[in-house]
């Protein structure tokens, strides 16, 4: 069974990447595949499974398999916890958001450091290039500075592009924890990816002059799809001595 599989998965490989099959092309039905590789279904999907995880190909419930369009790789800058324009653009990157309120509970009471059952307004926010989705947001600000204007807002559409943020004017201290791991099903199955490709998570919790936390954000960035620079700006102190 598993050099039957490795071996369909090599020739649809082959006509996939020799352009045989295009990119965003629907593959014939699993039943046709299998009669066309004389396999059982289970060996078939088996063999899809692995383009899958080399990410050359995607299941889209309901609608079947297809040749995954490669997605453009965009820039996250730490330090200012935002996205460089350039690559955004290029991207041509939109973002759906959803506004939910709810009460501070489990992690988010020492990420917000306010106490449990506290009022928060959470925006799960889901960038797209295309038809296809990129990354995902879950930002979190207390009730009391949820802001009023509107979702459709140009501008504040814009800044969720650019920065995954609600907040303007930006906060004075912005902390960003990065980690590299496997998605959740729940984020491999929103995001279209894989379930062994890596994923860039990044916890930013942003403060204001007093120190209090006015948002806090969980970013998904599949590791194909970003690259993240961090930029340190030294400052140095020249003392001057009077004669």
């Amino acid at each position: 069974m598993s050099s039957r599989r490795h071996g369909i998965a090599g020739d649809l490989r082959h006509q996939i990447t020799t352009g045989r099959i295009k990119a965003g092309e629907r593959l014939p039905s699993e039943a046709d595949l299998a009669r066309q590789y004389m396999v059982s279904t289970p060996t078939l999907r088996s063999a899809l499974a692995v383009l899958e995880r080399e990410g050359l190909v995607e299941k889209i419930h309901g609608k079947g398999n297809f040749v995954r369009r490669p997605l453009r790789k965009i820039t996250y800058v730490g330090g200012r916890g935002s996205l460089d324009p350039a690559t955004a653009a290029d991207a041509a990157l939109r973002v759906t958001v959803r506004r939910t309120a709810i009460r501070a509970h489990g992690h988010l009471t020492s990420l917000l450091r306010v106490p449990s059952g506290s009022p928060l307004t959470e925006y799960f926010c889901l960038s797209h290039e295309g038809d296809s989705p990129h990354s995902l947001a879950r930002i979190y600000v207390p009730r009391d500075l949820t802001p009023t204007v509107a979702l459709g807002d140009g501008s504040a559409c814009e800044r969720m592009v650019m920065g995954f943020a609600v907040l303007n004017p930006p906060p004075v201290e912005v902390r960003e924890t990065v980690h590299a791991r496997l998605p959740t099903p729940d984020e491999a199955s929103t995001l279209r990816t894989s379930s062994a490709v890596a994923v860039l998570a990044i916890t930013r919790v942003a403060a204001d002059s007093t120190g209090r936390v006015i948002e806090a954000a969980h970013l998904v960035f599949p590791g194909d799809r970003v690259d993240a620079v961090f930029i340190t700006h030294h400052v140095i102190n020249e003392r001057r001595t009077q004669g």
